[in-house]
C-alpha cells in the first residue's frame, strides 16, 4: 500500500485507506514536481484536506485562490471544482486527506509506476464515475465555477 504511483504528473504515496481506516478516510502523500497542475476536477462525495509539507501548493477552489507554504492547510468541501498545484520551480509535497474514503481506490487502480506513462483513461473514468468523481478539463486548465 506505500509503493509510490504516478498519477496525472503527481507522485501519490497511499499511506492509509479503507482497509485501514474503516472506510472513514484515506491519507495520500503527494509529491509535486515544478510546474505540475493536474486536471480540474470535483469530489461530490468526500473533501480533501491539504496539509504542506514543503515547498508551495496554489489551490483554486471555487471562487478561491490560495498559495500555501509549509505547515499550512486547505479543506475542499465536497462538490467543489478545483486544481492544486506546484507551479515554482521547486518541487512540493503534502498530505491529502480525502474523507470518507475512495481517492486512494482511484489512484490504486489508475497510478502507474513509472512516470512517463500515460494512465489508462477508459480505467480512470470507470473509477471516477463508479466513486463519484469528475474530471472537468485538461491538465493546465482551471476550474470554472
Amino acid at each position: 500500500m506505500t509503493q509510490p504511483l504516478w498519477f496525472f504528473g503527481t507522485r501519490l504515496t497511499i499511506v492509509a485507506d479503507h482497509t485501514t481506516t474503516g472506510g472513514q478516510y484515506d491519507l495520500i502523500e503527494g509529491y509535486f514536481p515544478p510546474g505540475t497542475q493536474p486536471p480540474p476536477h470535483r469530489h461530490p462525495r468526500y473533501s480533501e484536506q491539504l496539509y504542506v509539507l514543503e515547498g508551495e501548493f496554489t489551490v483554486w477552489a471555487g471562487e478561491n485562490k490560495v498559495v500555501l507554504s509549509p505547515g499550512e492547510s486547505y479543506l475542499i468541501s465536497p462538490g467543489t471544482p478545483h486544481v492544486v498545484a506546484a507551479l515554482s520551480d521547486k518541487p512540493a509535497r503534502g498530505l491529502v486527506v480525502a474523507a470518507p474514503s475512495a481517492f486512494a481506490r482511484l489512484i490504486a487502480a489508475v497510478g502507474t509506476l513509472d512516470e512517463t506513462q500515460p494512465p489508462d483513461m477508459a480505467l480512470f473514468e470507470r473509477i471516477s464515475a463508479e466513486i463519484g468523481d469528475e474530471l472537468l478539463g485538461a491538465p493546465g486548465d482551471l476550474p470554472s465555477t
